[in-house]
């Protein structure tokens, strides 16, 4: 797979990342707690599966680059207070919630889940089993920071069940590591990944960022090189979406060490080339795995789906998410928990901690539904498409099949009578694609403010 360089600049821009569709920007406020209250109701015995997240918010420092709700301390009760509080709005939930449904999926992110104590990492997991119905073959993963875990951290989220971890490597360079405040040696990093193959972890991802300040394609190459050679089963390589604007930590990042759209550019196409060459698979925006992996094969049977929580094979699962800012989803509605911790840990004590939600029309599912299949099949179907939701889709799609008119001359996609096909160089700029079939890109939200996203690319 090659990208031409001119491609990468000319569709280098602002864009969404389609975890969800509509995106966040457009959750509403009168969308709280009664209305979740009376979807979870209305949904309790609708038989989809069940996917859950848990938002620890808490770390022992503070990585410049961070775009998460996360929380920096070294004081532990403030986690153990956040334990208790969390499992009253588990316990809410879960009450909610018909005991034959099964989980299907479980993920913790942050944050850093594993800022908990071993013991408390055994204790929030029971506490989920003892609620919810896990099925036997359950996707279980957990964020990891290498930096203050120990073997027994990851003894504790085996011995809970846990079969996917995630490590989070973002890059191995010293100088790079200093420059935003995450410093972790390579020692450190295979310590962790042998702890992990010795306790049997059925999966391992490492999350890498590329367009860090003084990042260099020698130097993430290096980083590279080290990272194959400890085979992780997936891999996941972010872009840095630099907005400072909406995350002040980011001001500490010194912005003319930030690589140039030149230099960001060779660092994606160095990320392709080495990784076909070691034997990945790339599924498209970030994530990269092994041939045998379960995403590949879910993206070649169709039944890859795209969330939160990014690619998964779980397509048909309602997400009940707890804690902090953490987004839950039914098949019609998104709401959000509140963001600021000290609003959520007053709400998480007496009731329902949602601050804004959405609950989406017919025309927003159908859209939604485009996408997906875009992002995750590589390939729409229009005349399923309209068959499966009564309609002309090519008519109904006249403008975004106008806009990609550019695109298939570019050599992103491939449109032959009534299927659109991202092409391989199209995996890159699945997002423009995406974009395309986004009836609310350039409308204004109800907040009045204008949504700011990252760079595609």
């Amino acid at each position: 797979m090659f990208a031409n360089p001119t491609l990468l600049e000319k569709y280098s821009k602002p864009g969404p990342r389609y975890t969800s569709y509509p995106t966040a920007p457009h959750f509403s406020e009168q969308f709280g707690n009664t209305e979740w209250l009376e979807e979870l109701q209305a949904t309790q015995h609708s038989g989809r599966d069940l996917s859950l997240y848990t938002h620890i918010p808490f770390c022992d420092t503070l990585c410049y680059y961070c775009g998460c709700n996360m929380v920096a301390t070294r004081n532990y009760q403030r986690a153990t207070q956040y334990l208790g509080l969390l499992e009253q709005e588990i316990d809410r939930i879960a009450r909610l919630t018909a005991p034959e449904r099964n989980v299907r999926q479980l993920h913790w992110g942050g944050g850093t889940p594993t800022f908990l104590l071993p013991d408390d990492i055994r204790r929030l997991a029971s506490h989920l089993r003892q609620r919810f119905n896990f099925a036997d073959d359950a996707e279980i993963g957990c964020e990891m920071d290498p930096r203050e875990l120990t073997r027994e951290h990851v003894l504790a989220l085996v011995e809970s069940g846990f079969n996917r971890l995630s490590l989070g490597v973002q890059d191995l360079d010293s100088d790079v590591q200093k420059t935003v405040n995450r410093v972790q040696p390579e020692a450190m990093i295979r310590d962790v990944n042998g702890w992990m193959r010795e306790l049997g972890v059925a999966s391992i991802n490492m999350d890498l960022m590329v367009g860090l300040p003084g990042q260099t394609v020698a130097r993430f190459s290096h980083t590279l090189d080290r990272v194959i050679d400890m085979s992780p089963d997936r891999l996941a390589i972010f872009s840095y979406a630099h907005v400072p604007w909406m995350k002040k930590n980011q001001k500490l990042i010194p912005e003319d060490q930030l690589p140039d759209l030149h230099t960001r550019i060779a660092l994606q196409q160095l990320i392709l080339e080495r990784l076909s060459a070691a034997g990945y698979v790339y599924i498209g925006m970030d994530h990269y795995a092994k041939p045998d992996d379960e995403l590949v094969r879910a993206q070649r049977n169709k039944t890859l789906y795209r969330n939160f929580q990014g690619y998964t094979t779980h397509k048909n699962c309602d997400i009940y998410a707890f804690g902090v800012s953490a987004i839950s989803q039914t098949d019609h509605v998104y709401v959000q928990n509140a963001k600021h911790l000290p609003t959520w840990q007053t709400r998480a004590a007496n009731e329902l901690t949602i601050e804004r939600g959405l609950r989406i029309s017919h025309e927003d599912r159908l859209r939604r539904d485009a996408i997906l299949r875009i992002m995750c099949d590589m390939e729409l179907d229009l005349s399923a498409l309209s068959a499966d939701w009564q309609i002309d889709a090519n008519q109904h799609f006249s403008t975004a099949l106008q806009e990609l008119l550019p695109m298939q001359d570019d050599g992103l996609v491939e449109i032959n009578q009534s299927v659109i096909r991202v092409t391989e160089t199209g995996r890159l700029f699945l997002r423009n694609i995406a974009m395309c079939f986004d009836a609310y890109l350039h409308s204004t939200p109800a907040t009045g403010e204008t949504p700011r996203y990252s760079r595609t690319l």
